[in-house]
């Protein structure tokens, strides 16, 4: 069984000038990602504007990550689409090229369609025909609902649906899917402001987009609840709170990317129609950035 325990990085998209996949850029940030402590990556998701991307850049996305990603590491894919078909064609292909495992994330632009039967029968239909094991998705901030408990507990006892990342930012919600958890089935946060919180109520970890430029910070919350100092877990997570809520949150990938590169890393512009941070929010995440870095030593 894939050990879903720990931080996962859900990678960016970085585009050349001319609008053509940055692959070598993609490698280099995969090679920090997991040089800073990251049990696999997540390939296609939401911060790495999936949606904006073509089938062909997909897996070239895959196959580029399979090339980073030693076996000792987890390579997970984004496969979610609005319909069912396209939605196993994609885990398959995903599966083709190396994917360890794929993140559905639920068909949501017919959203007053979705009703429990309908995507009861949409993830069983993917996770039967899937090659690898699937995790759920949530993420009511696009899918404007939330993957009910009732239907994440019906579903959590597929043999090939092995967990599910959370990224409503509801403690109350996510103590209701925490209910599902078993040894086959693990729940993840993708909530950077709900990370410590999350793994106290009993989470094993976390896909955080904060921890792609903030990994030190990320990876001190991680290590005190680890290491069961709760009081030390909470004080970590009070720095990555404002990255978490005011970057990640409020300004979106282009806020994400703009941070990989304040921090050295390749993010970029995102793709049309998305639009780069104007000037009032660069001079905010310089701020947010430089007040969350660590105090130099006397």
């Amino acid at each position: 069984m894939i050990a879903l325990n720990g931080i996962l990085a859900p990678l960016v998209t970085p585009f050349q000038e001319s609008g053509d996949l940055d692959l070598e850029g993609f490698g280099r940030n995969i090679r920090a990602h997991l040089a800073a402590g990251c049990i696999g990556v997540v390939v296609t998701g939401s911060t790495g504007e999936a949606a904006l991307l073509d089938d062909a850049e997909r897996n070239a996305l895959i196959e580029q990550a399979r090339k980073e990603v030693g076996s000792d590491r987890m390579l997970i894919v984004g496969t979610g689409s609005e319909s069912t078909r396209t939605t196993i064609a994609r885990t398959r292909a995903a599966a083709e090229r190396g994917a360890d495992a794929v993140l559905v994330v639920a068909p949501h632009y017919y959203s007053d369609a979705m009703s429990p039967e309908a995507l009861r029968e949409h993830y069983e239909q993917v996770a039967d025909e899937s090659p690898v094991p699937v995790l759920l998705y949530t993420i009511p901030k696009y899918m404007h609902f939330s993957l009910s408990p009732e239907l994440v507990a019906e579903l959590a006892q597929h043999e090939n649906i092995i967990g599910m990342k959370d990224s409503s930012g509801d403690a109350a919600l996510f103590a209701r899917y925490l209910e599902s958890q078993s040894e086959s089935f693990r729940v993840l946060t993708g909530s950077g402001v709900l990370f410590c919180e999350a793994m106290i109520m009993g989470a094993h970890g976390g896909i955080l987009a904060v921890s792609l430029f903030a990994p030190a910070r990320s990876f001190d919350v991680w290590n005190a609840h680890q290491q069961g100092n709760h009081s030390a877990a909470l004080s970590a997570q009070a720095p990555l709170t404002p990255l978490a809520q005011r970057i990640v949150g409020q300004m979106g990938v282009a806020g994400v990317k703009a941070a990989l590169d304040r921090v050295g890393l390749v993010g970029g512009p995102p793709r049309s129609p998305l639009r780069p941070l104007g000037a009032p929010a660069k001079a905010l995440l310089e701020e947010l950035l430089r007040a969350a870095e660590p105090a130099p030593v006397a």
